[in-house]
């Protein structure tokens, strides 16, 4: 029951500003979450903090450990990234349209439609208000589009889209030779996209400014100090004061100024005009423009763009999906490449310059790429339609996804990245399977064709079709993996090929509705199949008796699960109902009532409130637990539901995202929103741009959905299609409406004793270290089930003594100490001395682990799967010194 939010999959990437934190951190914005990319590791984060709606902007301190996220109804929150935890929230009082942290890290500035607002930057402190508003600046006639903080946090740049880039002033000026009002650069014909502060390299000093604007131009504005007026002010201190109306100070009492006060005010005056060393140095000169470029891109619009001050390079995307890297202040073009077919929505570097980072809202991809080697070192893209179907490898290190954009995609589950898609199919993706060989996937279209793929040479081998076109939404293959079986959705058919030929040997009839759910028997060779016909019937695939039993419901049955032991089968029907059924007796065991437990969300065209709306109240997707006793199940809702099989319990509720900006997330809709024309959300503005992110479309395009479900009017519906538990029980995966949401086990957290008693303390388990006791300190270990202490008392063992201590292990016990032999091989160094461990504990409870072997198969699968990853490792590496060897000696011997 302890399932934590660990990863989100299938979505690296959905719009808003990436940006690139300690040279190598990728944080990019997936909906309402977060995704951290570390370059090196190769390994993707998502952070377990939810916005209220879609993220629109993020910023990052310059210290990487603080993160600010704007979200599309302007609330932001303030995160620290190295804990993953919220500190401080606020509301802005309009949509952000660009935020950046200063330099120095004191201040934030934050653009909201016409205004520009520094705040000052909270801390780890908890303040009641801990964001204090400095300063607003409201010169701009029009919505500002980006933020520049010049290298000393005491001028800043903003773009506008009133055609123009204003130059503002942090500090309040107190002397009377500078200008208070902002300087403006005139002379662009389109929105400005980007403003940048230019420093000279030798000392490190503002020199000049670059100006992009959307139509494709780069303006380059340079500075020069005015040094006429200092002339004038010392021709005025060698004359005496005239006479007049007297100066007054702040408080309103006269000023007499002699002629040495005036001039050392001069001296004072002309030392604040050196470049840095005063504020209001840019404020005492003029700028000029020095030259204007263009891009030579049009009819395309530039959508992205970054500059870096250390190697004074322009990087800038357009919305042809073309890039172009500048080098500037020549304007001499470096690349100029096409990586996408799509706007690109993001263009960002990396600290040291080397690594460009592009975005595509529209097609979900993010891509890494060193421009000096020009190599890729990142290369991710989601699914853009929602997500179908999911399948787990039997040692659960792979996790495939197969899409309403017609490919099939495979992830490593640890690293969180896609490493192959297959795009041959012609229509969306409905079903997968992994074979048992671990190497080979199957997949079901609506295109009428079911493929293998082969993970190894990452090709399709076979193809299996129909003499007529069907469309299978369904797939099943046996244990030995030689009879493949699909449902259809329009013959209400069951189609059976044989794996090794390929040739299609049977076809099944029975059903007369679409046959959504099929599966082999765990322990048989019996098919279960369910359809829209309100049954549920077993097949004798291999005697060819065709159906053999029929269980009968009182609604549309929509999916059918075994449990692993083969003694249950479970179905789901359109009221809300989960059957349990005995497949040998053919009797029924129990029914869970779910449709109050997966109610939840109104939908904007719903007229009904959520608690008496009938629609989505049934549960399209079931997943039973390793060892049976549970069962998760998913629908068309916000919540996966967790249920107790024998007891028929619910036991928790997921609720899978608090985003507002999918549609059924809310339970009561503010009549605010509600107007003659319907709900405001719901009406199209055909005079808007959208110049970022993805454009409003109907997400999916199966041309059917499931009986009693609201067709989708514009706006993404929270729903789960799919749910698989990994083999190893540690972790299960929900393809939803927001991508592939990865839940997982963290024993850490968690303080769960299985023997305790008054003498069992940590006290205790040291106590036994320090005498030299380890049979006793792992004993005291288990029972009080600290993960931290078993694995010490693990480490005390002598290599001698494994097998003397393996003995002395109660069977209660094998499946805590697997599971801790198991999480050791995925991050310890010391192999062998595990392997041993293992090795004994085989050896000892060889019958005692055959006779538990249900209670034990997740542990055993999670030990398989860290023992195959290490070998694969190894073998890799064997191979790579042996060719290395090969060739040295072979070079050696010729010379």
């Amino acid at each position: 029951m302890n399932y934590r939010f660990q990863n989100l999959l299938g979505a690296p990437y959905r719009g808003g500003n990436a940006i690139v934190t300690n040279n190598t951190e990728l944080i990019s914005p997936v909906g309402n979450r977060v995704s951290v990319i570390d370059l090196i590791k190769s390994q993707t984060l998502t952070l377990p903090v939810q916005s209220s709606s879609n993220i629109c902007r993020i910023a990052a301190s310059p210290d990487g450990v603080f993160l600010l996220t704007v979200d599309e109804n302007r609330r932001c929150l303030f995160i620290n990234l190295r804990r993953r935890v919220v500190l401080h929230r606020i509301t802005f009082k309009h949509p952000v349209n660009a935020v950046k942290f200063s330099p120095n890290g004191a201040y934030i500035a934050v653009a909201m439609g016409k205004l520009i607002q520094i705040w000052r930057s909270p801390g780890f402190k908890k303040e009641f208000f801990p964001f204090e508003l400095v300063k607003t600046f409201a010169d701009c006639d029009d919505k500002v589009t980006t933020l520049d903080w010049s290298p000393d946090s005491s001028y800043l740049l903003a773009g506008s889209k009133d055609l123009t880039a204003r130059l503002f002033c942090m500090e309040k000026l107190k002397s009377s030779q500078v200008r208070d009002k902002p300087f403006m650069f005139l002379g662009h014909r389109d929105t400005v996209m980007g403003v940048f502060f230019g420093v000279d390299k030798k000392t490190n000093k503002v020199c000049k400014v670059y100006t992009i604007t959307r139509d494709c131009y780069i303006f380059s504005w340079g500075f020069k100090a005015n040094e006429a007026e200092f002339d004038e002010m010392e021709v005025e201190a060698s004359e005496p004061p005239s006479p007049g109306t007297p100066d007054r100070d702040i408080e309103g009492n006269l000023v007499v100024e002699d002629s040495s006060n005036l001039k050392k005010r001069v001296d004072r005056d002309r030392k604040s005009s050196n470049l840095g060393e005063e504020s209001g140095y840019l404020q005492k000169g003029k700028w000029e423009l020095l030259r204007k470029d263009g891009f030579s891109q049009a009819p395309s619009k530039l959508t992205a763009c970054d500059y870096h001050r250390g190697l004074d390079m322009v990087v800038v995307g357009f919305s042809n999906g073309v890039f172009g890297l500048y080098q500037m202040p020549d304007f001499v073009c470096i690349h100029l490449l096409s990586i996408s077919r799509e706007k690109i929505t993001t263009a960002v570097f990396n600290q040291l310059g080397n690594w460009l980072t592009f975005g595509c809202a529209k097609l979900g991809q993010l891509l890494v790429w060193e421009w000096r080697s020009e190599t890729y070192i990142l290369k991710q893209q989601g699914h853009y339609f929602d997500v179908n179907c999911l399948a787990y490898s039997p040692d659960s290190q792979l996790l495939a996804t197969g899409a309403d954009d017609n490919k099939v995609k495979v992830w490593t589950v640890s690293s969180g990245f896609c490493f192959v898609t297959f795009t041959e199919h012609t229509n969306a993706v409905t079903a997968l399977h992994f074979m048992g060989n671990n190497h080979c996937l199957l997949s079901a279209s609506l295109d009428g064709s079911v493929r293998a793929w082969d993970l190894f040479r990452y090709r399709n081998f076979r193809t299996f079709t129909t003499p007529s076109a069907r469309q299978f939404v369904s797939l099943a293959a046996d244990q030995s993996g030689e009879v493949i079986c699909a449902g259809t959705l329009d013959s209400f058919e069951i189609c059976v090929w044989s794996m090794k030929t390929g040739r299609l040997l049977d076809i099944l009839s029975g059903h007369e509705g679409p046959v959504h759910g099929l599966m082999f028997s765990p322990t048989s060779a019996v098919l279960a199949s369910s359809s829209w016909d309100k049954t549920v019937r077993l097949w004798d695939v291999f005697e060819g008796k065709g159906a053999v039993e029929s269980f009968t419901h009182t609604h549309d049955v929509l999916t059918v699960v075994y449990r692993p032991d083969g003694r249950q089968l479970a179905s789901s029907t359109l009221d809300g109902q989960i059957n349990f059924w005995d497949p040998i007796d053919g009797v029924l065991m129990y029914t869970i009532e779910g449709r109050r437990d997966i109610a939840g969300g109104r939908l904007m065209t719903d007229r009904r409130s959520a608690a008496n709306s009938s629609s989505g109240k049934c549960f399209t997707t079931l997943c039973y637990s390793a060892d049976g006793s549970y069962i998760f199940a998913g629908g068309c809702s916000k919540y996966i539901c967790m249920y107790d099989v024998a007891d028929q319990v619910l036991l928790r509720r997921f609720q899978i995202t608090h985003n507002l900006s999918l549609d059924g997330v809310l339970d009561f809709l503010n009549s605010k929103n509600m107007t003659e024309a319907g709900p405001l959300d719901l009406i199209e503005d055909d005079n808007s741009d959208v110049e970022e992110g993805v454009d409003k479309q109907t997400r999916g395009k199966l041309g059917y959905d499931l009986p009693g479900s609201m067709p989708n009017h514009g706006r993404p519906v929270v729903r789960t299609k799919s749910l698989r538990l990994a083999p190893t029980g540690r972790s299960f995966a929900a393809s939803t409406t927001e991508g592939v949401l990865v839940y997982s086990i963290d024993d850490t957290f968690i303080f769960d004793p299985t023997d305790l008693d008054i003498d069992v303390t940590p006290e205790a388990v040291e106590a036994a270290l320090n005498e030299d006791q380890p049979s006793r300190a792992l004993l005291l270990s288990l029972r009080l089930n600290e993960d931290s202490l078993i694995k010490k008392s693990i480490f005390a063992v002598n290599p001698v003594d494994i097998a003397a201590i393996a003995t002395s292990v109660p069977q209660r016990y094998l499946q805590r100490l697997i599971e801790a032999l198991a999480d050791l091989l995925e991050s310890c160094a010391h192999l062998e001395f595990i392997l041993r461990w293992c090795q004994e504990l085989c050896k000892v409870h060889g019958n005692s682990i055959q006779q538990t072997s249900r209670n034990l198969l997740p542990s055993l699968k999670s030990l398989q799967k860290a023992i195959t990853r290490i070998h694969q490792d190894l073998a890799e590496t064997c191979s790579s010194n042996e060719y290395m060897l090969r060739y040295l000696c072979s070079s050696s011997s010729k010379k």
